[in-house]
């Protein structure tokens, strides 16, 4: 072998080392997909007292988290998870704490007016749902992070002279993903 030959061989060695070790530290980017199931909703779905079997709308009804707001919403807003709406279903967050016992509470308004200015009127009617609940961390991948689930689903009606929501039940004490209904509220 002459000396060029001998370069290109080394030249070809070294770049090809180079090469396969470069790609060898190439790690899959870490991004988490949207198709990765994440922290669920608690899924409830509203139902005709009188024939329970039928999903029933709620008319024009605005859900918002207690604490959050004062007064029901003049206009939708971040705080508010379904408002002024005729519907048969909602997702409700939930708080996420240490892995112990947890409580959100949330307020169902039926029959939501616009509050245009103090001195108007409404009709609408109040129900306080308390959720109580206890949150697991699991791990989904080192581009997820973690998720939570919810045990010991538990969920009570707040008694007033006025309830609309007439019965409250359990389907699944365990919240694991958005593709099933976890409570059935009659109304």
């Amino acid at each position: 072998m002459n000396k060029v030959n001998i370069i290109r061989t080394i030249v070809t060695v070294i770049l090809s080392l180079v090469i396969l070790t470069t790609l060898q530290n190439c790690e899959r980017d870490d991004i988490c997909a949207e198709s990765t199931p994440t922290t669920p909703r608690l899924l409830i779905e509203f139902y005709d007292a009188t024939s329970p079997d039928d999903l029933k709308n709620v008319p024009r009804l605005t859900i918002y988290g207690e604490g959050l707001l004062n007064e029901p919403p003049q206009g939708s807003s971040d705080e508010t998870i379904v408002y002024n709406s005729n519907t048969s279903s909602a997702e409700l967050p939930l708080i996420i704490d240490a892995e112990e016992e947890t409580v959100t509470r949330y307020i169902l308004e039926q029959d939501t007016n616009l509050r245009l200015d103090e001195d108007t009127t409404t009709d609408s009617n109040i129900d306080i749902i308390e959720i109580n609940y206890t949150t697991k961390f699991v791990y989904v991948s080192r581009a997820c992070g973690y998720k939570s689930i919810f045990n010991e689903l538990r969920v009570v009606r707040e008694n007033d002279t006025d309830n609309w929501i007439s019965n409250i039940e359990i389907v699944e004490t365990i919240i694991e993903n958005e593709n099933t209904v976890h409570v059935r509220i009659f109304h």
